[in-house]
């Protein structure tokens, strides 16, 4: 079973308390390795990989965005690699940093008709796969991205957040 060290940071108003964010993220994330290691293979170290989730607003996402993808607006989640790898490789001791925008989840919550917890496990997931090297910039690796993220909010619970649409790619955003 992988062990995960995951530290939090509140740094927006508005949020649940850290305390409920940590044990949410922890019980999302864990799940989330569960699944990889045991139905994808993925290899974990024996020690805990740290993974660093900052829940911030829309004004510090937006200049992240703007910094790191020049992108000068507002996005739901970002995540950042300590090293990068493929999916299947061994991570590192530091798997890396996710980023997630409070208003922007409540907007996106409210346009797909969706609880805000439901979708704040969506973008953990996501920004979590992400850290493995999963990507949505072409269409084939937005297929093998959202049909991990769809089998593990199964396991959480949740329903196919994409059912209906294309794969989603990154050229898009």
């Amino acid at each position: 079973m992988p062990q995960l060290d995951i530290q939090v940071s509140v740094e927006e108003t508005g949020w649940s308390s850290e305390e409920e964010l940590a044990e949410q993220a922890a019980t999302v994330l864990s799940v989330a390795a569960d699944y990889l290691a045991d139905a994808e293979g993925q290899p974990f170290p024996a020690h805990p990989v740290e993974v660093s989730i900052v829940f911030t607003g829309d004004e510090d996402i937006r200049a992240i965005n703007a910094e790191w993808r020049g992108k000068d607006k507002p996005t739901n989640v970002l995540s950042f690699p300590a090293y990068p790898i493929a999916p299947g490789k061994m991570p590192g001791p530091m798997l890396g940093d996710i980023v997630v925008a409070r208003e922007t989840v409540e907007r996106e919550a409210a346009e797909l008709d969706k609880s805000f917890d439901a979708h704040l496990t969506h973008l953990l997931v996501h920004g979590f796969l992400h850290l493995f090297g999963y990507d949505h910039i072409q269409n084939d690796e937005a297929e093998q991205m959202e049909a991990t993220e769809t089998r593990i909010l199964a396991k959480l619970g949740l329903s196919d957040p994409y059912a209906g649409q294309d794969p989603i790619n990154d050229l898009e955003r």
